[in-house]
C-alpha cells in the first residue's frame, strides 16, 4: 500500500512543481495604460450678453470642457450628444440647461455654472434632489469649471 502512495504521489508532486515553478512569476509584466484628454483647441466659445462677466464664457476652453466632462464623470448620469452619453439619473444636457435656465430666470452661463457649483439651488423637473455631488464647486479649478460650463453651453440644442 505505501509503495502505491509513494509511486503515485511523488510524480504528481514534482509534476505540480514544476508547472508551478515554470508558469509562475517568470516572464510576467505588468503595463500600466494610460489615456489622456485631447490636446487643447485654441478654439473658444463666446455667449454675448448684457449681464456681468460671471455670465459669459469668453476665454474658456469647450474641447478641454470635454475633458472635465469626462473626467468627473458626468457622462454617467447626464445625457448629452457632444460626449456621446445617454443616461438618465439627471438633466438631459443638450436640452434641460436652456429651458431650465429660462425658468429660472437666469443667463444660460450663470445658470449652468449654478447647477454645477450648488446643484440643489434648482431642480429640474422630474428629478430629485441631492442626487448630483456637490462637490465640483471645490474640486475643480475655476479654468476646468470655466471649460466644463463652456463646452455644455456650446452643446445646447
Amino acid at each position: 500500500m505505501w509503495i502505491l502512495f509513494v509511486v503515485l504521489l511523488v510524480p504528481a508532486g514534482a509534476v505540480g512543481w514544476a508547472i508551478g515553478h515554470y508558469t509562475g512569476h517568470h516572464g510576467t509584466r505588468t503595463v500600466t495604460v494610460t489615456a489622456s484628454a485631447p490636446a487643447p483647441s485654441t478654439n473658444t466659445v463666446a455667449a454675448t450678453t448684457t449681464a456681468p462677466a460671471t455670465t459669459t464664457t469668453a476665454g474658456a476652453n469647450a474641447a478641454a470642457g470635454k475633458a472635465v466632462f469626462v473626467s468627473s464623470g458626468c457622462g454617467a448620469c447626464h445625457t448629452f450628444a457632444p460626449a456621446g452619453t445617454q443616461a438618465t439619473v439627471g438633466p438631459n444636457l443638450d436640452t434641460a440647461p436652456a429651458a431650465d435656465a429660462k425658468t429660472a430666470g437666469m443667463p444660460l452661463v450663470a445658470f449652468v455654472k449654478e447647477s454645477i457649483v450648488d446643484p440643489n439651488k434648482y431642480i429640474a423637473k422630474g428629478f430629485p434632489k441631492g442626487v448630483m455631488p456637490s462637490t465640483f464647486g471645490t474640486q475643480l479649478s475655476k479654468t476646468q469649471l470655466a471649460d466644463l460650463v463652456a463646452y455644455i453651453v456650446a452643446g445646447q440644442k
